[in-house]
């Protein structure tokens, strides 16, 4: 199994993805491309794309050519946390600090390892069924494929933004009202782990409303109509409201003033971004019912607001 890290150059804006990869990698014709995209093998800008995706330039792509269509990875028992499961999809709850597939830097401990030792039959499926993912620190709603069936029609509905995702975002500064941010998100020309708004990126729509006011920080709901690389992080850090814990987009964590010392310790060890995937909707991939799935708030994140309204209230 051989992997691929590809960036994607800034001349190539408006072609698709698949004439594109087939341009970079000697090794594949457009065919074979279109083949490991279909089969879960590419990301693009670690989400996964369809194969008609258009680049806009500078995303970062990574293409498993395995030596047959099932990857290999080792099952590895944990604890998972099963919102719900029938014979065609799984909904997880997944807990801080998850890594959600095997990459560089994270070869073993996954939630796809541990969704190969829960459910062996999802070894034949590409990413163990996974087609959407969280970022390591943010916590919450996933939901996987148990057949091909059910991933093709999974990952046409992220596709199209017909997957209702709505998630809680802790954020520093007072936010006066909810509303729409619809700003364009690429990958940052000078810091490759970062996105930003950009021009010529892809389009990005985030709506947010407030949930609860504090002192100097404000809880809102979030809803993704587009799902772009950490779309809900850049969007909200762009307005200078940016989320509790972020290390990235956050910037260097100034003292607020006003707060006790014992309230800014606590602040200084929340040492993620304060993000939860709060709700999932969808139509399940068989029966076509409408399905929606919700969880209660990741317990580092309730604790800070027990504090922050005893405090800030």
């Amino acid at each position: 199994m051989i992997t691929n890290r590809i960036i994607i150059p800034e001349t190539a804006s408006g072609e698709r993805l698949d004439k594109v990869l087939a341009s970079l990698v000697d090794t594949c014709s457009r065919g074979r491309i279109q083949a490991l995209i279909e089969q879960g093998l590419v990301s693009l800008d670690e989400e996964i794309p369809r194969v008609r995706e258009k680049v806009y330039g500078g995303e970062i792509v990574e293409l498993v050519i395995p030596d047959n269509v099932v990857l290999s990875n080792e099952p590895e028992p944990m604890d998972l946390d099963i919102v719900h499961e029938d014979e065609d999809c799984i909904v997880i709850n997944k807990p801080v600090g998850l890594v959600v597939h095997p990459g560089a830097g994270n070869a073993t401990g996954t939630l796809m390892n541990g969704l190969l030792a829960y459910s062996p039959a999802l070894a034949s499926m590409p990413r163990a069924g996974i087609v959407h993912r969280l970022d390591k620190d943010t916590s919450g709603l996933m939901v996987v494929a148990k057949t091909e069936q059910s991933r093709l029609f999974l990952v046409e509905q992220l596709s199209e933004h017909k997957v209702h995702r709505e998630y809680v975002a802790l954020v520093r500064g007072q936010v006066i009202a909810g509303g729409t941010i619809d700003e364009p998100i690429a990958r940052d020309p000078n810091n490759r782990v970062r996105m930003a708004v950009r021009p010529a990126g892809k389009k990005a729509i985030t709506h947010y409303s407030v949930e609860e006011r504090f002192d100097r920080h404000t809880l809102l709901n979030v809803k993704l109509e587009t799902g772009r690389t950490h779309q809900i992080r850049v969007h909200l850090s762009h307005l200078g409201w940016p989320l509790v814990g972020d290390r990235v987009y956050a910037g260097r964590q100034t003292s607020i003033a006003g707060l006790s010392k014992a309230m800014r310790e606590q602040l200084q060890k929340f040492d993620r971004q304060a993000l939860h995937a709060r709700k999932l909707a969808f139509k399940h991939p068989v029966s076509g019912r409408d399905m929606s799935m919700s969880c209660p708030l990741a317990d580092d994140i309730q604790l800070l607001l027990e504090r922050l309204r005893g405090t800030e209230g």
